[in-house]
């Protein structure tokens, strides 16, 4: 084991192993290859390249360079693109910090069974007069930032549970085509690109049944399932 991967559980390491394809005796290098690519994207201001933050990007695309490379590089891409979301992207900002307030985004006290961190949003507790959906999406990619930076989660992942029980009409007027692929493009991002077979997807909880929608077709599908980002 490395420096780098200290904070891991012994179990996390063996998934982490098995599941992801990660190497102790080539983590370095992996981290590397990736590095090794930031030259091929002149275009994107890439403002941390340290092994730690690389190794996120890794483990979130199972240790194949280049889609981590990919991901990367959509991640910073984001923030380029929304300059103005991340002025005064700290928790003292006041938006940030209402949206905050009302629980945007809470997380349960328990992971689950994979050892994910549960999210939860109750879209109805948004007060329209106090902070807008933007600010609401800056709290929620400020508090991922935050919990990326333990390793257990980097292998394990987040799910999200939106539950849109009572929200009005007129909060739901606010959500906008532009809007609505704004804020799953910074959540998949945020999370590292929740990923499973057929395409990226984000769960929602719409009263008492789970959704998914669909990143690729923009479409809701029914599911019983939650799936983890890896």
């Amino acid at each position: 084991m490395t420096h780098l991967q200290a904070g891991l559980s012994p179990e996390t390491l063996e998934k982490a192993r098995l599941e992801l394809n990660e190497n102790p005796d080539t983590l370095h290098q992996d981290i590397q290859e990736v590095r090794d690519m930031v030259i091929t994207r002149p275009d994107i201001g890439f403002l941390r390249t340290d092994d730690a933050f690389i190794l996120r990007f890794l483990r979130a695309r199972k240790f194949q360079h280049f889609e981590a490379f990919r991901l990367l590089a959509q991640y910073f891409e984001y923030r380029q693109q929304n300059l103005d979301m991340f002025k005064s992207f700290k928790a003292t900002d006041p938006g940030i910090k209402q949206a905050l307030k009302d629980g945007f985004p809470g997380g349960l006290a328990n992971l689950d069974h994979y050892g994910r961190k549960i999210l939860v949003l109750f879209a109805a507790n948004w007060d329209q007069s106090r902070y807008t959906l933007v600010d609401i999406l800056r709290a929620i990619l400020l508090s991922l930032e935050a919990m990326i930076e333990d390793p257990e989660l980097q292998v394990n992942g987040f799910v999200l549970i939106i539950d849109w029980s009572n929200f009005t009409f007129k909060q739901a007027s606010k959500l906008t085509p532009s809007m609505l692929r704004l804020a799953i493009e910074g959540l998949q991002l945020g999370m590292l690109g929740q990923k499973e077979e057929g395409g990226s997807r984000t769960v929602f909880q719409l009263g008492s049944e789970e959704y998914i929608l669909s990143i690729n077709h923009g479409i809701f599908m029914p599911s019983t399932q939650l799936y983890g980002p890896f």
